[in-house]
């Protein structure tokens, strides 16, 4: 430590000398409406964070206020024009508002990631910053992105000072590539100390770069803080100590806690990225505004100049709400980097929201991991792809609507690119374990357990707590590319498997152990520009959770498996700390991930058993010669109750051994035939799709779809799937209440296993208000082999205006086919051969 020595001498020849007290202000003021400078659009911080009276604080002639303005993480939102330059609007209010001394802060991850990284690196955030004018920011982990010549690049363009008190030059102790020690600013006879920390998680956890190897030493944050800041006091008279520490916030509390002679009066929080209003530990005021320009910390702190203390303070965080005004300079510098780059035009268009929340991508399978990792594979022809959380950015919801170039490169800004490399069954294993995040771990306790990351072709279970060996089990393998129909197989432990990642991820980034293992490819194409290409090549996408990643707290035993007519019903063991069940939750998935819900699910505490019961229609196309099903649904669990965090409850999951289908699959021996319902307005048209799961394959015949109140919904049209090769046109009565469809499947394109196989579409026009049911009604219906095969018929239900849905549920009916056609399909269908 470069002043330890020192410090200590100095303390030692000290006897009990004055000890900064920081009180609070038992009422505070907020900013009112009359305040021109500033909108009212947030509470003071004393009507949301910890208060306790006043300790000492002292007033007249040696006391000033001076105020403290931060914010932290800019990130993605650097590319975009709009939060930052309302944030550059704000600040310049805030500064305006005070007649007292002000100074702005930042506390790291400003320069990264963004959208226009590839294009800009740190500049465009630099550009803009440059406005704002700051005090001294702090080097954080994504300062770090564009490695360390990106590092000295930021500091040589920057107009304002780069912190990094603990992170030093190994050989000499001296702050390194252009970065500083810390920075004195005095404002009207007031001297403010600023310093900037950062802990082991912002560097060596969160980068690949080898500091040591550099001749970077990283120091104890804990340690070296608070020695700078009483340097800073008794060597340098300030009168005030602000600690720019991105630790995140229960760091930031043992940096509090450390400070033993109450040096540090403010530290401004980043990497963390939570809203955490400003809050007192130890005599240090504690504050972080989320991330991404969303908020502005504001401090008030009175200061007696005579004795360098913190006497009272006062503080909130202020909302960079829409009713800011962009600074214009700002949003110019911002768009015309983005204009370099082509960001606003539209790639795609989505039909459903795609998830970039943080919340969702480290806790669970999101429809936009699976977007990201399904365009590696298109890419790279891959067997899995895995991606990290960290990767995915930005923190929010991107449609449903067009998808611009921008939104892609705003969730995945960083300069990463496609790297394929060659792993085990084994090894893949122990890849995917190594983001699990136990309940039990600090980060589960703070976070709840996550498994950290998104991933294609490959599906398992994972288990967060400390005593589960394996932690991922149930693993499957696509052997068919994203696009194609799957071919899943079990994983095989000694069989090699090509697995396509982002090069940070290869290089060991976020605790994969992957630097070692053998590279097939390293390609220079950006995990952006590969999701970019995969989504241009689509006009329109609609990605949803696919059950790729299932977490488990319990695996229970299947007791009995018993068939009760169109039912069967599982018994398993209950969990060993369960209390209740939630039965709607309750479904049955196969190893390609389709899955069918229960019907009723109870749990009897007394005999510690859970049943679950099944439509057997529902269940039966789940079912593969030789494969299990797996049963998954949620229970209160007694001994985690209260520390769940993300997650609201446990999950238990009982397998079903194939052997106990066989009679489920001889009452099964019928295909499924299914009409969907769907909700309309009067006067709007809605559509109707008819589905087909079937062990047998489909080989033709010829169905009527109608509905039973013709003054309630009527037919307008229908058109039949891509997939079916030989079609009749389909024949709508004219008082629209029917149509008669007629099709073969010449090309096979439903074999024997389809699920859900799309047949045709019937469109319906609502009429009046009400609810009409839909019924299917089955002419004739060949298997593959051209035999005529038992059916069961799902019908569906049309609601218009009003009229409740809650009885909108499909009824079943088993028919029969009611002739063989004939052992050829076009033969079967000879009325059809004109149209053809």
């Amino acid at each position: 430590m470069r002043r330890l020595i020192t410090l200590l001498l100095t303390l030692s020849l000290v006897t009990a000398g004055v000890v900064p007290v920081v009180g609070t202000v038992g009422a505070t003021t907020p900013q009112t409406a009359s305040d021109p400078a500033s909108p009212d659009v947030s509470a003071m911080a004393g009507a949301d964070a910890p208060t306790r009276p006043q300790t000492d604080g002292a007033t007249g002639d040696n006391t000033t206020t001076v105020t403290v303005l931060s914010y932290n993480d800019i990130q993605t939102a650097a590319a975009e024009d709009g939060n930052l330059p309302r944030l550059v609007t704000l600040i310049e209010r805030r500064r305006a508002a005070h007649d007292n001394p002000t100074v702005v802060v930042g506390a790291g991850d400003q320069i990264g990631p963004h959208a226009l990284s590839p294009v800009s690196q740190w500049r465009a955030p630099v550009d803009v910053l440059t406005l704002v004018d700051p005090d001294a920011d702090v080097v954080g982990n994504h300062e770090f992105d564009y490695g360390l010549d990106g590092v000295s690049g930021t500091t040589a363009d920057s107009r304002f000072p780069w912190l990094a008190t603990n992170l030093v030059n190994s050989s000499t102790g001296e702050p390194f590539d252009g970065t500083e020690e810390y920075e004195i600013v005095e404002r009207d006879g007031v001297r403010v100390g600023i310093i900037g920390l950062v802990d082991y998680g912002a560097t060596y956890g969160k980068t690949n770069i080898d500091f040591a190897a550099e001749g970077i030493t990283l120091e104890a944050y804990t340690e070296d803080g608070p020695a700078t800041a009483e340097y800073l006091k008794e060597e340098e008279n300030v009168d005030v100590v602000v600690a720019l520490a991105h630790t995140g916030v229960p760091d930031a509390k043992a940096l509090a806690e450390n400070d033993t002679a109450d040096a540090i009066d403010v530290i401004a929080v980043g990497d963390d990225e939570i809203r955490y209003p400003p809050a007192e530990t130890s005599g240090s005021i504690i504050t972080e505004s989320v991330a991404r320009a969303e908020y502005l910390g504001e401090l008030n702190l009175t200061v007696d100049t005579e004795t360098n203390d913190v006497t009272a303070w006062n503080g909130r965080l202020v909302n960079v709400a829409e009713e800011v005004p962009k600074n214009e300079t700002a949003s110019r510098l911002i768009n015309e980097y983005r204009a370099e780059v082509s960001l606003d035009e539209n790639v795609t268009y989505s039909e459903t929201a795609l998830d970039a929340r943080f919340s969702t991508n480290y806790h669970r399978e999101s429809n936009y991991g699976n977007l990201v990792t399904d365009s590696f594979r298109a890419k790279t022809g891959a067997d899995v792809a895995i991606t990290n959380a960290g990767g995915i950015r930005s923190n929010r919801m991107y449609g449903p609507g067009n998808i611009t170039g921008g939104d892609v490169f705003n969730t995945l800004p960083f300069p990463n690119t496609l790297v394929t490399v060659e792993l085990t069954g084994s090894e893949l294993r122990e890849t995917l374990a190594s983001q699990v995040v136990t309940l039990e771990s600090d980060t589960g306790q703070e976070f709840g357990a996550e498994i950290s990351q998104q991933v294609s072709g490959v599906r398992f279970e994972w288990v967060a707590h400390d005593d589960a060996d394996p932690k991922i089990r149930d693993v499957w393998v696509n052997r068919a590319g994203p696009d194609e129909p799957p071919r899943w197989e079990p994983l095989q432990e000694n069989e090699t498997y090509e697995v396509t990642v982002n090069s940070f991820m290869a290089g060991g980034g976020s605790g994969y152990g992957l630097e070692d293992e053998p590279v097939v490819e390293e390609t220079d194409v950006l995990y952006a520009e590969a999701l970019v290409d995969y989504l241009e090549s689509k006009e329109r996408i609609a990605p949803t959770v696919e059950g790729r990643m299932r977490r488990v707290d319990s695996v229970v035993g299947a007791e009995a498996v018993e068939l009760n007519g169109g039912l069967v019903t599982v018994s398993f063991d209950a969990p060993e700390n369960a209390t209740a069940i939630n039965a709607s939750s309750f479904y049955v998935q196969n190893a390609t991930g389709a899955t069918a819900p229960a019907v009723d699910a109870t749990f009897d505490e007394a005999d510690g058993t859970v049943d679950v019961t099944f439509d057997i229609v529902g269940v039966r196309p789940l079912v593969r010669p030789g494969g299990d099903l797996d049963v998954y649904g949620s229970y209160t669990d007694s001994q985690y109750e209260g520390e769940w965090v993300y997650w609201s409850s446990a999950v238990m999951n009982g397998d079903i051994d194939a052997t106990d289908l066989s009679d489920l699959r001889g009452v099964g021996s019928a295909s499924v035939l299914s009409a969907s319902s769907t909700t309309v307005a009067s006067g709007e048209t809605g559509d109707v799709r008819l589905t087909l799961s079937t062990t047998e394959g489909f080989s033709g015949g010829d169905v009527t779809v109608s509905v039973d109140n013709g003054s309630v919904a009527e037919i307008t049209s229908a058109n039949y799937s891509d997939d079916l090769g030989l079609t009749e046109p389909p024949r709508v009565s004219e008082n629209g209440t029917a149509v008669e469809l007629t099709a073969a499947d010449v090309e096979r394109a439903i074999e024997p296993g389809a699920a859900e196989a799309h047949l045709a579409t019937v469109s319906v026009r609502g009429v009046d208000t009400g609810t009409t049911d839909v019924t299917v009604t089955v002419g004739r219906f060949d298997n593959e082999a051209g035999n005529s095969s038992t059916l069961f018929v799902r019908d569906g239900r049309v609601v218009v205006g009003s009229a409740s849905s809650s009885s909108s549920s499909n009824t079943t009916r088993g028919v029969n086919g009611s002739e063989r056609v004939a052992s050829d399909a076009v033969g079967l269908h000879q009325s059809v051969q004109s149209a053809a």
